[in-house]
């Protein structure tokens, strides 16, 4: 479907049932240089049970207008305009990565727009490599490789795929390459330069679950305790065996951490 948002073209999934702003609702919003494809397994069962969703690609992303927002405060800002947009009251947020930042901060500075919050391969700070940024400045092949690289779990570089007919590694390079130039350099930077999780954690009231990868390089699980302690009542889930794509990686396990926050 789409929406207007700040005057601009946005476009979400449902999870194959109409949307109905009576139900609760559940957004997600993926991870930098991604689309709402990330989230398909997961989408459906909540779209079947209950709730009204919506996997959106933000600017420039996907088939959403453009261009990219070029900080995580102002992508926040969006996905409020985006909950007014659909006619909600409020929602749950489910973000991976870049999405989960956004989710916090969003939760954070607008509490009664959020009634949940469900943050995947999320750390206290994303600090992004000197090298992967100069690569996306000047869209050359080698960020796309290394984000999908690290990105992926040491069973899924065996052959661990667990979703039948669905190669993760080709289709991380597929999406990532689909991207505008600039895009993914804008969602590397606003991660890069994004201080402020921990004191926006700790101003956050609604049912969050963390759900990290034992194996995540990107987002280390350790690195994100700090953020499960800021955040009151939070619980933490750790998936073993996987990586930092754990909606794609291991998508049951996921969802069934997420069915508890949204």
């Amino acid at each position: 479907m789409k929406l207007t948002v700040d005057g601009s073209s946005v476009f979400a999934t449902t999870g194959g049932s109409e949307f109905d702003p009576a139900k609760p609702a559940v957004i997600f919003l993926h991870g930098a240089g991604f689309d709402r494809t990330a989230w398909r397994l997961q989408t459906r069962w909540f779209a079947h049970h209950g709730r009204s969703v919506l996997a959106v690609d933000f600017p420039g992303h996907g088939r959403s207008d453009g261009p990219a927002l070029g900080s995580i405060a102002a992508m926040a800002d969006w996905t409020a305009a985006l909950i007014d947009a659909a006619g909600l009251a409020q929602a749950a947020l489910v973000g991976h990565s870049m999405g989960a930042l956004v989710a916090i901060d969003t939760a954070a500075r607008y509490p009664g727009k959020v009634r949940g919050l469900g943050l995947c391969g999320v750390a206290a700070e994303m600090p992004v490599h000197p090298e992967m940024l100069q690569s996306a400045e000047a869209n050359t092949p080698k960020v796309r490789e290394l984000m999908t690289f690290w990105g992926m779990g040491s069973a899924i570089h065996k052959g661990g795929m667990v979703s039948p007919g669905l190669w993760l590694r080709r289709e991380s390079l597929a999406v990532l390459a689909g991207n505008a130039p600039g895009v993914i350099h804008a969602d590397l930077a606003a991660c890069n330069a994004y201080k402020d999780a921990l004191a926006r954690a700790a101003a956050i009231k609604c049912p969050t679950v963390l759900v990290l990868g034992d194996g995540d390089l990107m987002t280390p699980a350790a690195k994100a305790k700090p953020l499960a302690a800021a955040i009151a009542g939070a619980r933490t889930v750790v998936i073993p065996d996987c990586g930092h794509f754990m909606i794609v990686e291991r998508p049951d396990e996921t969802l069934d951490a997420l069915k508890a926050c949204a």
